[in-house]
């Protein structure tokens, strides 16, 4: 399957995993100076569910339903990028790839790696599983 023509959003951009979302939150110094060296950040939408569940789930949920509030208000609304159809196109062709060569992962970051293999995005994560995937480019940190 080829990548969407034209389907790089723009240059010296980083879509993020949860984990990467997190330790921003977290306020680790490493991760938010490597992402101040991009022009454009961006979310899949999977991954503000998989952090408002998280915010829900925390031991003071109020609380971390603020940071993830206060994060997601700073960036653009464009910045989070929906599941539509050519989406779902590449995550089929992507879980039948896994499935076929024996590497599944998890549901929710095949959702993530078809948004960054769709929009031609380098994926800032800490999973090594996505590294399984060629057809993406993983930023690890």
């Amino acid at each position: 399957m080829k990548a969407a023509e034209g389907s790089s959003l723009m240059a010296n951009s980083m879509l993020l995993d949860t984990n990467i979302v997190i330790a921003v939150l977290r306020q680790e110094t490493q991760v938010r100076e490597t992402l101040a060296a991009f022009d454009h950040i961006f979310l899949p939408a999977i991954v503000v569910g998989e952090l408002l569940y998280g915010a829900h789930n925390a031991q003071h949920p109020n609380k971390e339903m603020a940071k993830v509030e206060s994060f997601l208000t700073s960036l653009d609304e464009s910045a989070i990028l929906p599941c539509d159809h050519a989406t779902a196109q590449v995550y089929g062709w992507l879980k039948h790839q896994r499935s076929k060569f024996g590497r599944p992962i998890p549901e929710n970051d095949l959702w993530i790696a078809a948004l960054a293999y769709q929009y031609g995005l380098p994926l800032a994560t800490r999973d090594a599983h996505f590294q399984t995937i060629d057809e993406v480019e993983v930023k690890s940190f």
